[in-house]
């Protein structure tokens, strides 16, 4: 068997045809991203590392591939946001509440992964439930992003919460990782970490065996290092799920089919209410790019007007701290994680939230118990839900004369790692350009496009119509063919 140098380099669709060809075993490649998942600690990306489940996994793999019953993911390590309950291995969602606590069930999308074939190398690090911007909100510390400002070592935020999945690949730690999106926690980590993240349309991805933060806006999706790498793996997560009652019975297309249609005669949506006051100019300077080389590869830019997406994030930041209360309230020491004792029941509640749930769980937990509260219910809940339909309407209205929808990822580069954590709303409005698919349940991917003045990665997003992922990645396998990001980050795990 011949050896291949850098095989952390190596995407994970490069990876896939490389086992089957036999160029090198899963035992090489997953032996050399244990070794760079060791190598890359000090980026904190992992929470649980599991070298002994995914070298057990490559032998299978091997043999799978020897007897020519090679499955659609056989072999290809993978990093598991640690939201996604995994049979016998710890499940933490980032949260001291949660110690201890070690599922005896497997969440659908990750069985659905070692169904084909997958392996896991750890579960990664995350914003406690999911509730932050920045991984800075982890009970088991903050992440740094592989990437740093030319000429400045500062340690960097990798974006959230699903920024210990977006660090691990950036970092060449996996070939690709779960992540879940609630306000834009795939494509905003994917956007500061040069990487390519899909949220699917809600319902395309089981819920169940994920940790819920917000209910009607959680929704799993992949990331990896190019767009061919999240549609294989988009692939497999996907299909309905009984167990979940969200969850939509449609057949799952072969995405990575569909990428290379190319975008002549797509129509593009441009929403002018995106050009936010206060938007650095090399963010507006990479979205008319972005434009010119659509317009390049045959597509016809539209402007169309989404004229309810200025009250996408205030509307977010009620409806999503609404469902965490209630989601959080399970976590109160009795049958799972953490218990601090007291002299009565309330009382050992009261101790088990106050130690178990950090600053900025407890902020969103108030928040959302206040707008469901007797009195605000009506004049913040229902008033969210309703503004929430217009948002949905705004979109049903724009795919009538466009095919998806081109907009900047995020309002900035990736940001220092305490630059903003004692400023809630500073943090709350990274999400203003991601919250409006939430909201409305579209898909809406995020794919490098260039870097910073400071050489840092930057993102485009793509949103299309419902369960019209295919053209999302059709449009995204575009730019991603014309910008050309080849740039790597300063730190890597990757060894040969």
């Amino acid at each position: 068997m011949t050896m291949v140098s850098n095989l952390t380099d190596l995407t994970l669709a490069e990876a896939r045809d490389g086992l089957v060809a036999r160029r090198f075993s899963a035992a090489e490649l997953v032996e050399a991203h244990v070794a760079a998942v060791e190598a890359g600690r000090s980026l904190n990306a992992f929470i649980t590392e599991t070298p002994e489940r995914a070298r057990a996994g490559a032998i299978e793999s091997d043999r799978r591939i020897a007897a020519g019953e090679a499955r659609p993911l056989e072999g290809l390590p993978l990093a598991i946001k640690d939201l996604f309950c995994t049979e016998g291995v710890r499940t933490t969602a980032g949260s001291h509440i949660l110690d201890g606590f070690q599922p005896q069930y497997e969440s659908t999308v990750t069985a659905n992964l070692w169904r084909a074939g997958a392996v896991m190398l750890g579960k990664v690090n995350l914003d406690e439930f999911a509730m932050g911007s920045s991984n800075m909100t982890s009970y088991h510390g903050a992440v740094e992003n592989p990437w740093r400002r030319r000429g400045d070592n500062r340690p960097l935020t990798p974006g959230g919460s699903s920024g210990g999945s977006a660090a691990a690949v950036a970092g060449r730690m996996a070939l690709g990782a779960t992540g879940t999106d609630t306000g834009g926690s795939i494509r905003q980590p994917a956007a500061f970490c040069g990487i390519v993240g899909i949220k699917p349309t809600y319902g395309r991805c089981s819920r169940w065996g994920i940790v819920a933060f917000a209910s009607s806006l959680d929704q799993a999706g992949p990331m990896a290092r190019t767009v061919r790498d999240a549609a294989i793996l988009l692939r497999e997560m996907a299909g309905h799920d009984p167990k979940d009652s969200t969850s939509v019975n449609l057949p799952v297309p072969d995405f990575e089919q569909a990428l290379d249609q190319g975008v002549k005669g797509l129509r593009i949506g441009i929403p002018k209410e995106y050009r936010v006051a206060g938007t650095p100019p090399e963010i507006e300077a990479l979205w008319q790019q972005g434009i010119q080389w659509l317009k390049d590869a045959g597509a016809e830019p539209v402007e169309i007007s989404l004229p309810h997406a200025r009250f996408a994030l205030p509307t977010y930041y009620i409806i999503a701290p609404a469902e965490a209360s209630s989601n959080l309230a399970r976590y109160d020491g009795v049958r799972f994680g953490l218990r601090v004792p007291g002299q009565t029941l309330d009382e050992m509640y009261e101790n088990t939230r106050a130690a178990g749930f950090g600053a900025e769980v407890k902020r969103r937990v108030l928040i959302g118990t206040y707008v469901l509260s007797a009195g605000y219910y009506d004049a913040y809940y229902l008033k969210a839900q309703r503004v929430r339909a217009r948002i949905v309407e705004d979109f049903r209205t724009a795919f009538e004369t466009v095919d998806a929808i081109l907009t900047p990822a995020t309002p900035s580069a990736a940001f220092g790692l305490d630059d903003k954590m004692d400023d809630p709303i500073a943090m709350y409005l990274n999400d203003v350009f991601t919250v409006t698919a939430n909201l409305a349940g579209l898909p809406g991917l995020s794919v490098p496009g260039g870097l910073s003045a400071d050489g840092l990665p930057l993102g485009l997003q793509v949103l299309g119509r419902a369960f019209d992922e295919a053209t999302v990645l059709r449009v995204g396998r575009a730019i991603e063919r014309a910008a050309d990001f080849t740039a790597k980050p300063a730190m890597t795990g990757g060894a040969t």
